[in-house]
């Protein structure tokens, strides 16, 4: 038996009855009323500025997949590589592990128009350090500019150190782009190449890939209570603290590991309302999608399977 295999999932599950006790620690005194009275306080300005956000991060993320093919040089119609896109995300943000099961996922749709097993490694490849390079950068613009957000999570101040942290993060990608002019080798890996992005290609990145995380972000912000609320750019930096340590930790849709870290950065404010916003996050970016890419998934498999048909 290969344990590799099973480590990653089991560290998944693990990470998941973990955060689920510290949850359950942490909002022992909320009841389910208070919960969905959290949520009917929502105004209908805040529903739908969430759901407008949430369809922003999905294009946004649909440009990820543009990116890539641009990148490589191969032609699909734009409407099957938004849906690919869209239907990548919506499952593999729920299953976890993004980059294995969006690559399964993307070799099954891609390999129907052509693309090679190596055309959607390089793909896979360049979405990843899309979102990577995005993350990077909003991080860093946050920590030199909020250098109080580290401040949340251990209550000990050191605003010097938070603001190196963000300096030295844009001097990375700074490396990245001066790494584009200069034209560098490819990085080869036994038969597997990946060229370096040309600079119109790093350009779309750095503007396409921070707009996903705005947005995503905005989600939650919007559905938040105004009372004791910090204002968008600390929600961004407490979001994106929370959503890597939610990737990192590989469970299942960062299934209460994204919860426990987001009340943590946010403990100044009510829990239930927090948590009402949460949950909107989840509706919009997680469980809508799922059910839709679901339906597009089944319709893409029928449609071959028709093909296919004598």
């Amino acid at each position: 038996m290969n344990w590799r295999r099973y480590f990653w999932p089991v560290v998944g599950i693990a990470a998941v009855i973990f955060s689920l006790l510290l949850l359950w620690h942490e909002l022992r005194g909320i009841s389910l009323d208070d919960v969905w009275d959290g949520i009917a306080a929502i105004p209908t300005r805040g529903w739908i500025l969430a759901a407008v956000s949430s369809v922003i991060a999905y294009a946004s993320l649909a440009g990820y997949d543009h990116i890539a093919l641009l990148h490589i040089g191969k032609r699909v119609s734009w409407l099957f590589v938004t849906l690919c896109s869209f239907t990548t995300y919506a499952l593999s943000h729920n299953i976890g592990g993004s980059v294995f099961s969006g690559a399964v996922i993307r070799y099954r749709a891609y390999g129907t128009r052509g693309l090679t097993g190596q055309d959607v490694g390089v793909l896979v490849a360049v979405c990843w350090i899309t979102f990577v390079l995005s993350t990077i950068l909003a991080s860093g613009l946050v920590l030199v500019f909020e250098p109080e957000i580290l401040d949340r999570f251990s209550g000990i101040a050191h605003h010097g150190l938070s603001e190196a942290a963000g300096i030295a993060m844009l001097i990375l990608v700074a490396a990245y782009v001066f790494g584009s002019w200069l034209h560098l080798r490819p990085l080869k890996i036994a038969s597997f190449q990946l060229h370096y992005p040309a600079l119109p290609i790093v350009a779309r990145q750095l503007l396409i890939g921070p707009i996903e995380l705005l947005a995503a972000a905005a989600i939650i912000f919007f559905a938040l209570p105004a009372a004791h609320n910090p204002g968008y750019f600390v929600i961004l930096g407490v979001f994106l603290v929370s959503f890597s340590i939610a990737q990192i930790s590989h469970a299942p849709g960062g299934l209460g590991v994204f919860e426990v870290v987001f009340l943590a950065g946010l403990s100044d404010m009510d829990p239930v309302g927090v948590l009402a916003a949460l949950l909107v996050f989840r509706l919009f970016y997680l469980i809508i999608p799922l059910i839709l890419g679901l339906g597009v998934v089944l319709f893409f498999e029928r449609s071959q399977f028709s093909r296919t048909e004598p």
